[in-house]
């Protein structure tokens, strides 16, 4: 069965419209008005194997907050509707992945049980208006909304308040690398799960 979801939130402040494929090839067509943050989307895609389409409208002449929030939830939406009953799935993943000075690691139980942790370096936001804030933000409103608790912590990376854009650069795209990486594990099917990963029976 193919593991698709279609998932749209309209409101006064934003218009998300999400697609994705969990079982794809790293297809995708990202526009959120925000070319950072459609960056991080594309990376997302590519490193997880999902064939995703993200269409955002929002009122980013204000700021983006709106926006990375709503897309957050919408995808987590998505993500735990492609899913279904999650029969089958391994559950659990884990990724540590470098991005130049930077390395984050991120570990995920898709268990219905919502939590992020979120350790990641105070730089400085880059030139792009998009800071680590924003991107705590977007990962709140996914874990949150796909049902999943979600580590991520940066082991290291320059900590400088007046890091260079490259190296904000690094730190935050580790981080959607791994994020990708450990989602891609946790909603692979395993042959051996014959119901949900479960002792009590069910997730």
């Amino acid at each position: 069965m193919e593991r698709f979801a279609s998932v749209c939130r309209h409101t006064e402040e934003t218009k998300v419209d999400v697609e994705i494929l969990l079982d794809g090839t790293g297809n995708r067509e990202i526009s959120t008005g925000i070319p950072f943050f459609d960056h991080m989307l594309n990376l997302f895609a590519v490193h997880g194997f999902f064939d995703l389409k993200v269409e955002a409208k929002g009122d980013i002449d204000v700021d983006f907050h709106h926006t990375v929030e709503d897309v957050g939830i919408v995808l987590g939406n998505a993500v735990s509707k492609a899913l279904g009953e999650k029969v089958g799935i391994r559950r659990y993943g884990f990724a540590l992945t470098p991005m130049d000075e930077a390395l984050a690691r991120s570990v995920i139980d898709l268990s219905n049980r919502p939590y992020l942790v979120f350790k990641v370096p105070p730089v400085a936001a880059s030139e792009t208006g998009f800071g680590v804030q924003l991107a705590k933000e977007f990962f709140r409103a996914f874990a949150v909304n796909a049902g999943m608790t979600l580590h991520i912590n940066v082991e290291y990376g320059e900590n400088e308040h007046h890091v260079i854009e490259s190296v904000f650069k690094s730190v935050i795209e580790s981080v959607f690398k791994s994020v990708a990486r450990a989602l891609d594990m946790a909603v692979g099917l395993d042959d051996r799960i014959t119901g949900q990963l479960s002792t009590k029976g069910c997730i």
